[in-house]
């Protein structure tokens, strides 16, 4: 068995261990901090997070696709090559692509130009392994996500509409929960305060430990929308890169904590 898969066992044993043990907690941040802390130890210093920074590594220095490329050359908004901090500057505007993109969208775009992937052949789990290793060379920077041009403008403007947008069969929306509701209890864990605490984005994309998954922004939102009854909205959509504009503008100044470890 390799090192891979003998961490992997390990981490599988020390996750079921851990939702045994879980308990509840005012604060999701000390929460989260006592079962990484408590898995640190049950897995020998691994993290589930740390597996999906070496697949994504691996995948973004591979020579992969139609044009049998690697990623290495793709442009993240400090030029090609140049990865540290880029995550605490998106979403942004891209003047290749004329669009602003987010981290999840980018990455999808240098597969499709670079490496020659066809829409429809781009498996989503590899975007988010290659997003986990590109954030994880942002871990402790600040977050600077600042809307100036034309584009980003009028892209923040939407994000901000859909997050105070009230819809769908219970009329609710994103600040129903995390600005009205903030403090209020959802199952184990209130509702966070996505506009005073700029913690909250600062630690996308994560692993959450509660259903052990590695989640990007985008599937955040797509979540919270299936939680409020609403049809998601696609990946790599402008929606999805209008909201984590949005929320990541407000988290400007916060440092980062990458790849993020939540419930």
């Amino acid at each position: 068995m390799g090192r891979f898969w003998r961490l992997l066992a390990a981490l599988a044993l020390a996750l079921g261990a851990l939702g045994a043990s879980a308990q509840e907690e005012d604060d999701p941040v000390k929460e989260a901090e006592k079962q990484k802390k408590q898995l640190l130890e049950q897995s020998g210093g691994i993290l589930p997070s740390d597996l999906y920074v070496q697949q994504g590594e691996e995948l973004f220095k591979a020579k992969r696709g139609p044009k049998q490329a690697s990623l290495e050359a793709c442009d993240f908004g400090r030029g090609p090559g140049r990865l540290e901090g880029v995550v605490g500057r998106l979403p942004r505007y891209f003047f290749d692509t004329r669009r602003v993109e987010d981290l999840d969208s980018r990455i999808r775009t240098c597969m499709i130009r670079l490496q020659g992937f066809r829409p429809e052949e781009i498996r989503r789990s590899e975007v988010v392994a290659i997003a986990f290793y590109i954030a994880s060379l942002s871990n402790e920077q600040t977050m600077y996500v600042r809307p100036l041009m034309p584009q980003e403008k009028k892209l923040y403007e939407l994000g901000e509409k859909l997050f105070y947008l009230r819809a769908g069969p219970r009329d609710m929306g994103c600040a129903s929960c995390h600005v009205t509701y903030v403090g209020r209890r959802a199952g184990v864990l209130p509702y966070s305060d996505l506009l005073g605490d700029k913690r909250v984005a600062s630690h996308w994309p994560a692993f959450r430990y509660s259903n052990d998954q590695a989640w990007t922004m985008a599937d955040r939102i797509r979540a919270c929308y299936a939680n409020l009854g609403m049809p998601a909205p696609d990946f790599y959509s402008e929606p999805i890169i209008a909201l984590t504009l949005f929320m990541n503008a407000q988290a400007r100044g916060a440092r980062m904590d990458l790849p993020g470890f939540i419930r």
